[in-house]
């Protein structure tokens, strides 16, 4: 082999290499539902896919739980951030399970999936976002609010904020009622997140459903009541995914799941202050952090 020709030959072998194949000619349709920590998760993954290869087109802001499940089992998108205590009660409708163990809670929304849907959820990550009664300092002070129990002796004094979702869902308002006797004096609906803490903050509302890894829980001192009788489910985050474009592109578990192994919860909160608070887009967060991580350039 002439010199010229064994160059040329290990300059195709080295960009073959250094540059990512073209894995498949499947675009993979990343979709999210419609709060910060969704609109995160979903650029996460769709950065990191295409750091892996492949081409993705972004569906973010797809609305509430039902929208993106719709959107994902009939191929509007191929996979979205879910958290499992979400498919348990808002998708599987449960009707409430007792048990609170998250390996077998995994198990148990992967398997219905599977059978169902013919959706797949991949491995979880260590973000368990689960859902957050919380007050005001001085209302907790005021009225001795420690746990959920403490609360429903006092629950038809106050006015709670929370999201669409909440007054129907076993893990919301009807849960609060079977489980702890709580009824409260009005409920108004916010489908923005930051506006439920506004609320609460302005004296609107008393008492506020959020979520684990908010960061305004820390940075307005809000207190967190506990769950004393273990309503609320696990929620790990997890992407669910079709099973058709898990066997058409198996690569892609490997890079989602290289993802979700360097999340959870202070990650979590710190990604969705520097959105919140910090006023970055969600997809230069995503790529800031997975640059950091290693997993993009």
């Amino acid at each position: 082999m002439k010199l010229v020709e064994r160059f040329g030959a290990v300059v195709l072998t080295l960009a073959a290499l250094i540059t990512p194949p073209a894995v498949s000619a499947q675009t993979i349709k990343v979709g999210s539902k419609n709060f910060t920590e969704q609109f995160i998760v979903a650029e996460l993954y769709a950065a990191a896919l295409e750091a892996a290869g492949f081409k993705v087109e972004r569906k973010i802001n797809l609305g509430t739980t039902l929208v993106a499940h719709e959107a994902v089992r009939t191929g509007a998108i191929d996979l979205y951030p879910e958290y499992t205590g979400t498919g348990l009660n808002a998708v599987m409708k449960s009707g409430g399970v007792a048990d609170t163990d998250p390996g077998r809670i995994h198990e148990m929304v992967k398997n219905y999936y599977e059978k169902e849907f013919k959706l797949t959820w991949l491995k979880p990550s260590g973000v368990n976002n689960g859902y957050a009664i919380v007050v005001r300092p001085e209302t907790a002070r005021e009225m001795n609010l420690k746990t959920l129990s403490d609360l429903a002796k006092v629950a038809a004094k106050l006015k709670i904020g929370a999201g669409p979702e909440f007054g129907d869902r076993h893990d919301g308002l009807k849960g609060l009622k079977e489980v702890y006797g709580i009824e409260f004096g009005e409920f108004r609906q916010f489908a923005a997140l930051r506006l439920r803490y506004e609320a609460l903050n302005q004296k609107q509302i008393d008492v506020a459903n959020g979520f684990a890894t908010d960061w305004q829980i820390a940075a307005e001192k809000f207190t967190a009541l506990n769950d004393d009788k273990s309503l609320f489910p696990p929620y790990y985050l997890a992407p669910v995914v079709r099973m058709d474009t898990v066997a058409r592109n198996p690569r892609i578990v490997e890079t989602l799941d290289r993802v979700d192994a360097l999340l959870d919860n202070p990650t979590m909160q710190e990604l969705n202050r520097q959105v919140e608070v910090g006023k970055k887009e969600p997809r230069q967060v995503a790529i800031e952090f997975l640059k950091v991580k290693g997993m993009v350039r």
